[in-house]
């Protein structure tokens, strides 16, 4: 997909309970997530999963939120 939308991704890391690692989700996309053993392969899978729900909604004709700024506090 070309001329993606570059949507903020929150990266949060999973309890042991939860088999560990991290776990990244994408606010405007709802159900947009994905999980790697580091935050960098977090981020690297969940771009994937952009790239999946965009294609998906496309082809649903879903109305594709555009994306908003989002600013972490500290």
């Amino acid at each position: 997909m070309t001329n993606r939308p570059h949507y903020s991704v929150l990266i949060e890391p999973l309890s042991p309970e939860d088999g560990g690692g991290f776990l990244a989700t994408v606010p405007n996309l709802p159900g947009c997530m994905s999980d790697g053993e580091t935050e960098a392969e977090a981020l690297s899978n969940v771009q994937d999963a952009i790239d999946c729900w965009l294609e998906a909604a496309e082809e649903n004709r879903t109305p594709i939120p555009e994306p908003t700024v989002r600013r972490a506090v500290g």
